[in-house]
């Protein structure tokens, strides 16, 4: 059985004075998205009532078409009925279609991730995910300070974690990986020597507030110069300049890093995970397509994205690196560590082959969550299964245990997906938790992005159930 945290996910974190009360403010949905329909201002305890419908085009609230209202409390302990489309609001036993009867959840409503689970996993059935809803987690609530957060990975994945976790806890040190050669971060790597800065600006601007000085510096660090192709400045970003510049200024990269952070009003602290610049070299089959059953190696990260072929394996050059010392502070002092999402072979496995990292995720009392992606990788994981992602983690750090995988339940809650998931995480002491993810698509772009405010909901809920 899918494990749950019950409660209600889009409620906002309760005042001071006590729950949120009934009506549309119970039901506020994140910004961005529609308002919630309006819900009946009284429910007698133990009264079932069908005034609730699910967000338009949103599958992150799917209540079902009748529940039981709590004494004290009609809109908390929604649980979805049993059932195959139990994600979609339709009762046990009724399929979905057009017709639905009155006050009962239109079951062919649009939902965030449906085009998504027809591809991720190459399983179309994934659709048939169950509902996860999660109980808030408020320090202002229950007292507790907030747990300290270590989260590991590079790129874009790594942005998306760091942007939720930034609002919910303010103790959040980010780890980033140090193997870019291309783009901006490639060419100051090779003109000035040093890290490659590209993945920690990305990492800087996801902690940047939501206020006015946060959003500026964000956008400022992220501008790419235009120009002429052939000019000097074509092509970098203003971030990765002001970062290589502080690195040449004080002689310490993370020093610099520091810098940076208290210029942007940072949420919190950002570390590479090793002091020396990286290369990635990967085991590749298939990679030459007048030999598709040969292998070999391909070196370079950005080399990497672009050749065909299934990653097999990756190790890093220099082999055994040192770490960053106050990388692998943070994991011992952390509460909870946080890998993934990302790049599989790029982003996330990298932090496992620094020796002083892994023996840090092995000795710390941090509990760790992996954050799966909404789909296998085009050029790094096509064809992977989901418990495959778990297995390979274990095949590059032996003896690696887990606390808690997280998931998008679109792309990974129908049984053929979730069981060979759970039995890989099990095999590495971790149980799964799915929750809704996804963000919805983009006009133009269809490529899977998880929501920042759903990620931070999720979040909360793990860190609440400890």
């Amino acid at each position: 059985m899918v494990p749950t945290i019950s409660g209600n996910l889009f409620r906002p974190d309760p005042p001071a004075q006590g729950p949120a009360a009934d009506g549309p403010g119970a039901h506020a949905a994140p910004a961005g998205y529609p308002p919630a329909p309006a819900a009946p201002t009284a429910h007698p305890a133990g009264t079932a009532y069908t005034g609730h419908t699910a967000y338009t085009g949103h599958s992150a609230y799917t209540a079902p078409a009748a529940h039981t209202a709590p004494a004290g409390d009609p809109l908390a302990g929604l649980v979805p009925p049993p059932g195959p489309f139990a994600a979609s609001g339709v009762p046990a036993g009724q399929v979905p279609g057009a017709q639905n009867p009155a006050g009962q959840i239109p079951a062919a409503v649009p939902m965030i991730g449906a085009a998504v689970a027809a591809a991720n996993w190459a399983d179309p059935a994934a659709q048939d995910a169950p509902t996860v809803e999660f109980k808030a987690f408020n320090k202002a609530v229950d007292g507790r300070p907030a747990p300290h957060v270590v989260a590991l990975g590079g790129g874009h994945g790594l942005s998306a974690t760091l942007a939720a976790l930034r609002t919910v806890t303010d103790a959040l040190t980010a780890i980033v990986t140090v193997a870019d050669n291309g783009g901006s971060s490639g060419r100051i790597r090779r003109e000035l020597g040093g890290l490659p800065p590209g993945d920690l600006r990305m990492a800087l601007a996801a902690l940047c507030g939501d206020d006015e000085w946060g959003r500026t510096w964000a956008d400022v660090l992220q501008h790419r110069f235009g120009g002429p192709a052939e000019g000097g400045l074509h092509g970098h970003a203003v971030g990765n300049l002001l970062i290589a510049a502080l690195w040449e200024r004080l002689g310490d990269p993370v020093r610099a890093l520091d810098w940076v952070g208290r210029l942007l009003g940072a949420r919190g602290r950002v570390l590479p995970m090793s002091t020396v610049p990286l290369e990635i070299e990967a085991l590749v089959a298939g990679a030459d397509p007048a030999d598709p059953g040969a292998t070999g190696v391909i070196r370079g990260q950005h080399e990497l994205a672009v050749t065909p072929g299934r990653v097999l394996s990756v190790r890093l050059s220099p082999p055994e690196p040192p770490a960053a010392p106050e990388a692998a502070a943070a994991i011992r002092a952390a509460d909870w560590t946080v890998l993934g999402p990302g790049s599989w072979f790029t982003s996330v496995i990298p932090h496992l082959l620094v020796p002083e990292l892994c023996a840090a995720l092995a000795e710390t009392r941090a509990r760790k969550l992996l954050v799966f992606n909404l789909s296998p990788q085009p050029g790094e994981t096509d064809g992977f299964s989901a418990e495959q992602h778990i297995e390979v983690l274990a095949d590059h750090c032996p003896g690696l245990r887990l606390d808690l995988v997280l998931a998008d339940e679109m792309s990974c809650g129908a049984p053929r997906v979730y069981g060979p998931m759970e039995k890989a995480a099990a095999a590495l002491g971790a149980r799964v938790v799915l929750a809704p993810l996804a963000a919805p698509y983009r006009a133009g772009d269809k490529s899977p992005r998880h929501d920042h405010a759903l990620l931070a909901r999720a979040f909360r809920g793990v860190f609440a159930g400890g």
